[in-house]
């Protein structure tokens, strides 16, 4: 029973020490020193390495902790991140385990309330010293809250390690003197100085708990009863305060606006308002509610005391921030007002999309076979079969830049031009959150092949995608809303094989103008990585820089993606942003991840700051209000890992549909066997789709007068070609003249691009298809 007395691991502690790690087969378990503080686990080779290099790190907020024997036990992210670790003892394990239980703990609570602070709203006329003290009484209510939730966690454990305490006495007292004695007896001895451990702790926290309670308890009654008293007095206030102005404002309008015979009758000649029971008294309310949530939102916004101010800036500043909640409910008014709205006209039945598709069959196969002899060749070489894609066309991958359609519905509602960039750019980033999972291929599409999204029921908006050249392969895209947005672009993709990983280099521009405003923007894609192509589990990353400029006002946002690094600390998936004006100066500072959401914090203050950055200049500082969420990533549907992981959004686009063109991605009949799980007759079909479309092309080329390279008789259309920045703005190669799209000068950037020329929707409309090649 003598242990040696070792520190018991309290809650928000650093807990350090040595445990066995494990590297690989060949290395097996190494000895590594760990270190646990503010909810991250990270490891070290060595203690004199904790200054300068980390070998890992892992949240567990979102980690889950499993017990193996004695002394093994597992910690996992649920994504690339698992740590198989082994104690010295049981003892020692426990006493980690103990550690690592509180820690998850209290780093699930904290982010927790990290995610409802945004929520929060503060009286519009509190003095500075009452929300210090309101401040106060919360960060202390938060600590309690901790603390009962520290007890919790160490209650349960005392009852896991007392059952099975009481489990070994019994069984020591069934048992008869003999051989097995003495291993009984040094289990119950373990068993109880693992309870005493645990006990240690609960008392620990008790101790906390109790020192805070006797503290504290005097000064919570008094500030909150404070609080109490003068947010019913400024609630008094503000309400005589918006009465007084509605009646002002009523009797104005009777006694100048509108002649005596002719004025309201609510109102009478003296100005005098109408008692309960009338009209009027709703439009009261609504004034009253409306100028309350003005003054709290600016109260909420400053992260520095200087910034209180009243008077003029209230409405300067909560206009050109009113991208919170108040937004959404001004939206909704607006569209309760509106007698065009489709709110208030006869209600049509949404048709009921899928939400599931066949599960991914799981078809084996030796992608070192087929890629072996390909490194540094073009990809348009190498014949692919279905296996590696997924049952969706590049049209229709790029119909899902739409997905979240509604960040540039709240764009074309901005009065301000640098608000509006905000969205814009959350809206460039969001495009990209449906790859982290998507490590299929999509199918390259067929010359002449179309998709068209049509959502103007659902959503406001429709679009139509062509493509539109195979030499370099294209794609263009026009999309319109009725919201008053249009978003057109034209995609080619360049893309490099250098063995581990695939890059995937998007040429061309994206362009997105709001009719409202008139406000021209215009950015490009980054590039898109594939790693382990030959060896270890898929995942992609996205890199690079975006430009989103306003050509009209010369706003300008740069975003930043950080690639992924094995020595950084960031957090992965990283973006950057500053949204500048015509002049440079900033006015938005945003931050987030490509895969889940994005937030924008408005510059009032920028330095330069004394810490270099890796280029050798100088870091600038902002000092920025409070963060507001712009974009946040939709879970994906249940069972997604069995379809492709696609979004809700895209299970619906394979669909079929009635009244689509004949070259929609939606009737090509490989893809469709692909998606029902017959991937043999996909393959077959495939090959017969690439031969057809070489043998139209050989006849279009004779057709032309123009002699046919033969090394292009051998290219498969499933892969695409390598074009360059150059090859891509000289001219397409294609003796084809697209359906519904045509080439023309792009008046912003001055290259050459498709352009849509119309006719798609009436042709649907008439059910004309007769002009429609026959491409599948």
């Amino acid at each position: 029973m003598s242990e040696p007395k070792a520190p018991t691991p309290a809650p928000g502690d650093t807990y350090k020490g040595w445990l066995f790690k494990w590297t690989n087969y060949i290395k097996g378990y190494q000895r590594r020193w760990f270190v646990l503080s503010n909810g991250l686990l990270s490891y070290y080779r060595t203690q004199s390495e904790m200054g300068h290099t980390c070998r890992g790190t892992i949240n567990l907020a979102t980690a889950n902790i499993a017990v193996e024997d004695s002394c093994n036990f597992v910690i996992s992210n649920g994504g690339t991140q698992t740590y198989h670790l082994k104690a010295s003892s049981e003892v020692e394990r426990q006493r980690w385990i103990t550690a690592l239980e509180l820690a998850k703990a209290k780093a699930f609570r904290m982010q927790a309330e990290s995610d409802d602070s945004g929520d929060d709203s503060t009286s519009p006329s509190a003095s500075q010293g009452a929300g210090s003290r309101n401040s106060e009484v919360q960060s202390t209510l938060r600590t309690l809250g901790s603390k009962v939730e520290d007890l919790s966690t160490c209650n349960d454990l005392i009852a896991k390690h007392g059952s099975a305490l009481q489990r070994s006495l019994s069984e020591l007292e069934g048992i008869r003197l003999g051989g097995e004695t003495s291993e009984k007896i040094r289990q119950v001895t373990e068993r109880a100085t693992l309870f005493r451990i645990t006990s240690n702790a609960m008392i620990n926290a008790c101790r906390d708990f109790l020192a805070l309670a006797q503290a504290h308890s005097k000064r919570w009654q008094k500030a909150l009863q404070a609080e109490r008293e003068q947010r019913v007095r400024l609630e008094e206030t503000l309400e005589q305060l918006a009465k007084q102005h509605n009646h002002l404002e009523r009797a104005f309008r009777g006694a100048t606006v509108l002649p005596a015979s002719q004025s309201n009758p609510a109102i009478d000649s003296k100005g005098s308002v109408p008692g309960k029971g009338d009209v009027s008294d709703e439009d009261e309310e609504n004034e009253f509610f409306d100028a309350c949530e003005d003054v709290q939102e600016f109260i909420t916004v400053p992260a520095d005391p200087k910034y209180h101010r009243s008077g003029s800036n209230v409405s300067g500043i909560s206009s050109e921030l009113g991208m919170d909640d108040g937004t959404t409910s001004l939206d909704e008014q607006s569209l309760a007002s509106n007698p065009e709205s489709p709110q208030s006209q006869e209600v049509v039945p949404v048709r009921k999309r899928r939400t599931r598709i066949p599960d991914k069959p799981n078809y084996s196969l030796n992608l070192w076979s087929i890629m072996k002899n390909c490194i540094g060749k073009e990809l348009s070489k190498i014949p692919m079969p279905v296996n590696f894609n997924e049952p969706l066309s590049m049209l229709q991958r790029l119909s899902e830049d739409l997905e979240y359609y509604e960040l540039l519905d709240r764009g074309a509602k901005c009065q301000s031009s640098l608000e509006q960039m905000c969205y814009v750019a959350a809206f460039t980033v969001s495009s990209y959150s449906t790859t982290v999972h998507r490590t299929g291929k999509p199918f390259n599409p067929l010359l002449g092949e179309t998709f068209e999204l049509d959502r103007v029921q659902e959503s406001g908006y429709r679009s139509l995608c062509e493509q539109v050249s195979h030499h370099p392969p294209a794609a263009a895209h026009h999309a319109i809303s009725e919201r008053g947005w249009t978003l057109r672009q034209e995609i080619a993709l360049a893309s490099k094989f250098r063995g581990k990983y695939l890059s995937i280099m998007p040429l061309g521009s994206i362009h997105c103008v709001f009719e409202k405003s008139n406000n021209h923007y215009t950015w490009k894609k980054v590039t898109t990585t594939v790693h382990n192509i030959i060896v270890g589990k898929l995942w992609i990353d996205q890199s690079g820089e975006i430009d989103v400029v306003n050509h009209k006002t010369g706003d300008r946002c740069h975003l930043k993606f950080a690639p992924y690094s094995y020595f950084s600390r960031d957090v992965a998936r990283k973006v950057t942003g500053v949204v500048t004006d015509k002049d440079g100066k900033a006015h938005y500072v945003l931050s987030g991840t490509w895969d889940e959401k994005m937030e924008c914090s408005r510059v009032m203050e920028s330095s330069r700051g004394g810490e270099n950055g890796a280029d050798g200049r100088q870091k600038t500082v902002y000092q920025t209000l409070k963060a507001k969420e712009l974009w946040r990533k939709t879970p994906l549907p249940e069972g997604a890992e069995d379809m492709y992981y696609f979004s809700t959004l895209a299970l619906t686009l394979n669909e079929p549909e009635e009244g689509v063109a004949p070259t929609d991605s939606r009737r090509r009949p490989d893809q469709r066997l692909m998606e029902q799980g017959r991937w043999e007759e996909a393959n077959a079909e495939k090959q017969r789709l690439e031969e057809k479309q070489r043998t139209v092309r050989r006849e279009r080329d004779r057709e032309a007068n123009r002699s046919t390279n033969p090394a292009e008789e051998a290219e498969e259309v499933e892969i695409a070609s390598e074009p360059s920045e150059t090859t891509y703005k000289s001219g397409h190669q294609d003796n084809y003249k697209p359906m519904w799209f045509e080439r023309q000068i792009d008046p912003m950037t001055g290259d050459p691009t498709h352009i849509y020329r119309g006719g798609y929707w009436e042709a649907k409309e008439q059910g004309n298809w007769d002009s429609c090649p026959d491409i599948f």
